[in-house]
């Protein structure tokens, strides 16, 4: 019996010496040294300068939202942190779409160096009001920083001509990474997650820079009418009356045959540069489009109530959420506050003919625009 135990003993021991030895090779200090090597090399300055451009800096900025009344800047943040800029204005879909991201990131990450700063690049001269971009802002549950930038001089210092864009801007200052429009999260992200890492190299931070990606919920299906302008400056789209023409235009009438992708206007208008706002009572908008949603920018100064139909019939199981049915079974849209509204919504691209029936003058149309 003595010998059996001696023998178990020693086998243990051989066991225990083996698994020592298979540790120390492939176990806890070759994974920690993975998880260093799955960091991208930091490259030295010289080589950064010949790759990218130095980020550039918020110039004449006409207000600040989400920085306790304080003004902020690009340049206080080099070294210190990452920076996500993102310029945007809050009566476009495709920001609003794009915003929810942003808003994850920046929870996500806020902790770990990312700050987000929103230049918000006015399309229309209403979004240049602040208490109006305080109201969106409130709205999206934007909770980052975001800087009013009603001359443009931030977005040309940047060279920007699109809504939304993403410029990413790393621990030295550099932009590493620009994306123009919706799509391209995870890529994006993973971005985000690179420029953390190398900032943990250069503070010499501990941690984990967290590598889940935000679910991407972009999916839309099929083709879309491009987006159309009532006012002159852009309303190349206007067919039965004069486009690019700033004026009254009255008695509009509308054809028996509606064309794809053409604006139609009845009754008498009144054609500004942004803007057509209808100046008799019982006035409409027609439009045949091919989209999954349709969205309707406009405002009024006082509440416009519009009678919505698809392809003659109120509006059924495609109703966007700013339509409300009434108990006799219309459709309605009520307008007032200067924004995108959202009119239908389809499972997937259709094709069909939208009328709108302006029930009284006052009503400020900007545009159409299609998901």
């Amino acid at each position: 019996m003595g010998f059996k135990r001696i023998y178990i003993l020693i086998l243990v021991i051989g066991i225990i010496i083996i698994s020592i030895y298979f540790l120390n090779q492939n176990g806890v200090g070759k994974n920690l040294s993975q998880k260093v090597l799955n960091i991208s090399p930091r490259i030295s300055s010289e080589e950064k300068s010949m790759r990218y451009e130095l980020a550039k800096e918020i110039t004449t900025p006409d207000g600040f939202i989400n920085t306790a009344d304080k003004s902020i800047t690009i340049s206080e943040f080099i070294g210190k942190k990452v920076i996500l800029v993102d310029f945007w204005t809050y009566s476009c879909i495709n920001c609003q779409r794009t915003t929810p991201y942003l808003n994850s990131w920046y929870e996500k990450y806020q902790d770990d160096g990312l700050v987000i700063i929103g230049i918000h690049t006015p399309e229309f001269e209403f979004e240049k009001n602040y208490n109006n971009v305080k109201v969106a802002v409130e709205k999206f549950g934007i909770k980052f920083p975001v800087v009013l930038d009603n001359d443009y001089s931030t977005w040309i210092a940047y060279k920007n001509r699109y809504w939304p864009r993403k410029y990413l801007i790393d621990i030295d200052g550099y932009i590493i990474y620009d994306h123009i429009g919706e799509g391209a999260y995870e890529e994006t992200e993973m971005k985000i997650q690179e420029a953390l890492q190398e900032r943990m190299l250069v503070l010499n931070k501990g941690g984990n820079i967290e590598e889940s990606l935000t679910k991407d919920n972009s999916v839309r299906i099929g083709h879309s009418s491009p987006e159309t302008y009532f006012g002159s400056d852009r309303n190349d789209l206007f067919i039965n009356g004069k486009s690019n023409i700033t004026g009254k235009q009255n008695n509009l009438q509308i054809p028996s045959q509606i064309n794809l992708n053409s604006l139609y206007l009845g009754g008498d208008w009144d054609i500004q540069e942004e803007f057509a706002e209808n100046k008799s009572q019982d006035a409409s908008i027609v439009y045949r489009y091919e989209a999954q949603s349709v969205f309707f920018v406009a405002k009024a100064d006082s509440e416009i109530t519009i009678e919505v139909f698809i392809d003659g019939k109120p509006l059924g199981k495609e109703m966007g959420e700013d339509i409300v049915k009434t108990f006799d079974g219309k459709t309605i849209l009520k307008i007032k506050e200067p924004r995108l509204y959202k009119i239908i919504q389809h499972n997937q691209s259709e094709g069909h003919i939208l009328e709108m029936k302006i029930m009284n003058p006052g009503l400020q149309a900007f545009t159409f625009t299609f998901g």
